[in-house]
C-alpha cells in the first residue's frame, strides 16, 4: 500500500520541528543575548580605596583581554560605611546589568544595624584574591615599631568606615599592646590615607592594593603585616605573628550581583571571573603590583565563605564589645 503524503501535513510537522527546535535553542540563545547593554560596577566608597583599585583593575583586565562585549562601567556611591552602595545594588534585584564588590563593610555594616540589606540580598559571583593589611604610619611618625605604640598612652587610627577590617584590627593592636585607641572613620581608604599623609592620625590599616605605591615612595612607613608569612614585595617587614600577637586578618577580594539575576547571567560572570583570574595580564599588572594573593573561588565556595566571615565578624565584633 501506497503510503500518501500530504502537503498541508508537511508543512505542519516542518512549522512543528522549527517550533521544538527553537524551544531547546532558548536556553542558549538567552545566555548568547547577555549581555545586550553596558554594565553598571557598584562600587559603595570613593575612588583610591582598596574596592575602587580592585574594581578599576578587574575592568582593566576584562577590557585588555576583550572578554566583554558592552562597556564595564565603575559607578563610585560612597557614604554611611558602604550601605549606599550595596543598597543601590541589592534594589536592582533580578538586574545582571548591575554587578559590585565586596568589602569588610559589606558584613560589618548590616552587622551594626546600619544598613538593611545583608550578604543575603546578593548573588556571589566569584573571588579573584586575598588583600592582606599592613599596618603603617606616615613617614615624618615618630613610630617605628609595635614597641614605640605600645609606649604610647593612646594613638588615633583611621578607618574607611565605623566598623571595617582596618577599626577591628586598631582595637585587636590597641589590645595586644596595652595601650587606648581612637578609631576616626573615613568614606573610603583614599580619605584614610590623605589624614594620615596630613597628620591628622597616627596609624592605619591598608591593604597593600591601596599604600604599596606609598610605600615605595617613602611617603609611608610599614610596621608589620597581617599576612600569615611575610608578603615577598615587603621582606623586611614583620608579621604579627612574628611579633607575638595572634593577628592574621586579609580580606578576600570578589564581585557580587543583586538577588534573582537569572542563571546565565550568573555562570557568564562565574566563567569570565575565572579568565580574568588566571591570566598573565592579572598577575602581573594587579597581584604582583599590589602584591595581592591569588585566590579564586567559584559561586559556590565564595558564597560559603561569605557566610562564613559573616558569623566571623559578628563573634569578633560580640568579644569586642562592638555590638
Amino acid at each position: 500500500m501506497k503510503k500518501i503524503f500530504n502537503k498541508q501535513n508537511l508543512v505542519g510537522k516542518l512549522a512543528l520541528s522549527g517550533v521544538l527546535a527553537a524551544a531547546i535553542a532558548l536556553p542558549g540563545l538567552a545566555q548568547a543575548d547577555y549581555p545586550e547593554r553596558d554594565i553598571q560596577f557598584i562600587v559603595p566608597f570613593g575612588a583610591g580605596g582598596g574596592s575602587d583599585v580592585i574594581a578599576r583593575n578587574i575592568t582593566n583586565a576584562i577590557t585588555e583581554l576583550e572578554l566583554l562585549p558592552v562597556n564595564l562601567v565603575v559607578d563610585n556611591r560612597p557614604g554611611g560605611s558602604g550601605a549606599v552602595g550595596y543598597n543601590y545594588l541589592a534594589g536592582r534585584k533580578g538586574n545582571p546589568y548591575y554587578v559590585g564588590t565586596v568589602s569588610i563593610a559589606f558584613f560589618t555594616t548590616p552587622l551594626m544595624g546600619g544598613s538593611p540589606v545583608n550578604y543575603e540580598n546578593f548573588q556571589p559571583l566569584a573571588a579573584v584574591a586575598t588583600d592582606p593589611y599592613i599596618m603603617a604610619v606616615s613617614n615624618e611618625s615618630d613610630i617605628h615599631s609595635l614597641d614605640d605604640l605600645a609606649a604610647l598612652n593612646s594613638f588615633v587610627s583611621g578607618t574607611p568606615g565605623a566598623v571595617s577590617d582596618p577599626a577591628l584590627l586598631a582595637h585587636m593592636v590597641s589590645d595586644a599592646v596595652d595601650t587606648s585607641v581612637q578609631v576616626v572613620p573615613f568614606d573610603g581608604g583614599g580619605e584614610v590615607l590623605s589624614a594620615l599623609l596630613g597628620g591628622h592620625v597616627d596609624v592605619i590599616f591598608g591593604n597593600l592594593s591601596e599604600v604599596m605605591s606609598q610605600v615605595q615612595g617613602e611617603q609611608i612607613r610599614p610596621i608589620a603585616v597581617t599576612s600569615v608569612e611575610r608578603v615577598p614585595s615587603l621582606p623586611n617587614v614583620p608579621t604579627f605573628m612574628e611579633l607575638g600577637h595572634d593577628i592574621d586578618v586579609a580580606q578576600l577580594r570578589g564581585m557580587v550581583m543583586p538577588k534573582g539575576v537569572s542563571e546565565e547571567a550568573v555562570t557568564y560572570w562565574e566563567e569570565l571571573l575565572k579568565e580574568v583570574a588566571e591570566s598573565e595580564y592579572w598577575r602581573e599588572n594587579y597581584l604582583e603590583r599590589f602584591s595581592v594573593l591569588p585566590a579564586y573561588m567559584d559561586r559556590h565556595e565564595f558564597g560559603e565563605q561569605i557566610e562564613q566571615i559573616s558569623n566571623r565578624y559578628e563573634a569578633l565584633m560580640t568579644d569586642l564589645g562592638i555590638i
